[in-house]
């Protein structure tokens, strides 16, 4: 049997298909109730997928995402909460929709359009994933290095208005995957005598806490009243959208790529992709006096770049091993637990596991339609839902999924200590973002700084010695440079007598 033929046999068996289902719908739950978000849904599976094999836990990971990203748009549109922080570009523009009578029109364009998005950066995927991964067998630990390094820095600039904040979380996460015998030495670093600390710390622990228990302390502190539905019933969904479709193709075609390629940078992800996506429309808007006051140009456009974006960091993840936004990163450590290791390795050597995942994201994209308009159609029983009776039951999940990755007390500690610390960080406008991917990506650069000073012989000119290499230096070097001489330009030109 051919890899694409095992990959069919693998998606469409009955186990893999009740998987996704259920994850649609525990997807689609998660991402309409307000303050529960795509990434907390993503690391409240981790433990789940532990008892399943590669591919139905990746499936469990792919349709919760995409559901609980679409979802999102439902208490934004109908309460002017969203659900995930990728439907707050354009929250106010539902809302304003709904109080003007066209709540299923909102809803509908959220939805048809997420899928569009979401099955063009599937196209991309297909496309751009082994072109790249044929091009990546040319790297050695010199261009990894860079890569890495370019990663990084991006996740600090693009995730983050504040970029010295941006990096200061950054350093905390390389820290934190400093702990540990995990280094190229094999030398215990910040253990503290503690035995626990030897392995490091567990990266689905800290993020468990980092996503869930920081959501917990937020709801937790916020004593605001629970707010009102607008709308007592959603009408036809889908009535008009092909009109949309035949209005908006350009808006359509823009969102979609611009989330791919916003999604394929370290760090970013989903919600970026949106707001940018929202700011483009109506730059480039021949209507743009409309937005925010119930304009379906906006939603058009963001929907289809945020369901696209997942697709998109799903590029990096697979080839380099690169998170593209903090979903992937969770999902780097499900791969490497399922010895799905990504890199260029895994298209030659596996192959029909990467065209599996190809067919779970079309998919999830297709059935997230017909979900997506039950779930709209129960909106109000799920929003009804007690957030003081959910979240207890939420924390129960968090803390004996954690405890099951290693049987270990000291993993429950990590989550919890992990989650006051992204709450306190959060509270003061630092992103988590980079924290992740310092975490993630730290072990990566240090063993392949070390195997290129010993390649190099010490030498450091070796490391823009090749051209991949020294164009990879450059754009990095570039990224960092260029803020630091604008403000330089800046500060000399205000200094500058009249």
């Amino acid at each position: 049997m051919t890899a694409v033929g095992q990959a069919f046999a693998m998606v469409f068996e009955p186990y893999t298909l009740m998987v996704m289902v259920l994850a649609s719908l525990y997807g689609l739950f998660v991402g309409a109730v307000p303050g529960l978000t795509a990434t907390m849904a993503t690391a409240l599976l981790v433990p789940v997928t532990f008892f399943m094999a590669p591919i139905p836990a990746i499936a469990a990971i792919v349709t919760a995402t995409a559901m609980a990203i679409f979802s999102g748009d439902i208490p934004g549109c109908l309460l002017r909460i969203p659900g995930t922080p990728a439907s707050a570009a354009y929250t106010d523009e539902a809302f304003a929709m709904t109080k003007k009578g066209q709540a299923e029109v909102a809803l509908g364009a959220g939805l048809v359009f997420s899928a569009v998005g979401g099955l063009f950066g599937t196209v991309v995927l297909i496309v751009a994933a082994p072109a790249l991964a044929e091009f990546a067998t040319r790297f050695s630990s010199f261009e990894y290095f860079w890569l890495v390094l370019l990663g990084l820095t991006c996740a600090v600039f693009i995730t983050s208005d504040r970029p010295v904040k941006g990096l200061i979380t950054l350093f905390l996460g390389l820290l934190v995957a400093c702990v540990g015998l995990g280094n190229p030495a094999g030398f215990p670093r910040f253990t503290f005598g503690n035995t626990e600390m030897m392995g490091g710390i567990g990266m689905i622990s800290m993020m468990i806490g980092m996503f869930a228990i920081a959501e917990l302390i937020r709801f937790v502190v916020d004593t605001s009243p629970p707010p009102e539905l607008v709308v007592e019933n959603v009408g036809n969904v889908l009535a008009g959208q092909w009109a949309l479709a035949k209005k908006y193709p350009k808006q359509i075609l823009r969102g979609s790529v611009l989330g791919t390629a916003v999604g394929a940078l370290p760090g970013a992800g989903a919600d970026i992709a949106a707001w940018m996506s929202y700011a483009m429309s109506k730059k480039f808007s021949k209507e743009p006096e409309k937005f925010g006051t119930g304009h379906v140009e906006g939603i058009v456009e963001s929907g289809a770049a945020n369901n696209s974006a997942l697709a998109g960091a799903w590029i990096p993840a697979l080839v380099f091993g690169i998170p593209g936004d903090s979903i992937t990163a969770i999902v780097i450590g499900v791969l490497y637990m399922k010895n799905m290791n990504p890199g260029p390795s895994l298209f030659t050597t596996h192959p029909q596991n990467i065209y599996a995942v190809f067919l779970l994201f079309i998919l999830a994209n297709i059935i997230m339609i017909p979900l997506g308009i039950l779930c709209i159609k129960a909106a109000r029983r799920i929003l009804k839902v007690p957030r003081n009776l959910l979240m207890p039951i939420i924390l129960m999940f968090c803390i004996v999924g954690t405890f099951a990755i290693n049987n270990s007390l000291f993993e429950v500690g990590v989550m919890l200590v992990a989650g006051v610390i992204a709450y306190v960080l959060e509270e003061n406008r630092f992103p988590i973002a980079p924290a992740i991917l310092g975490v993630v990506l730290g072990g990566m650069l240090e063993e392949n700084f070390i195997t290129s000073m010993i390649k190099a012989d010490g030498n450091m000119l070796a490391f823009v010695g090749r051209p991949i290499a020294a164009t990879l230096a450059a754009v990095t070097l570039l990224l960092w440079f260029t803020p630091v001489a604008t403000g330089w330009l800046r500060r000399r030109n205000v200094a500058a007598p009249a």
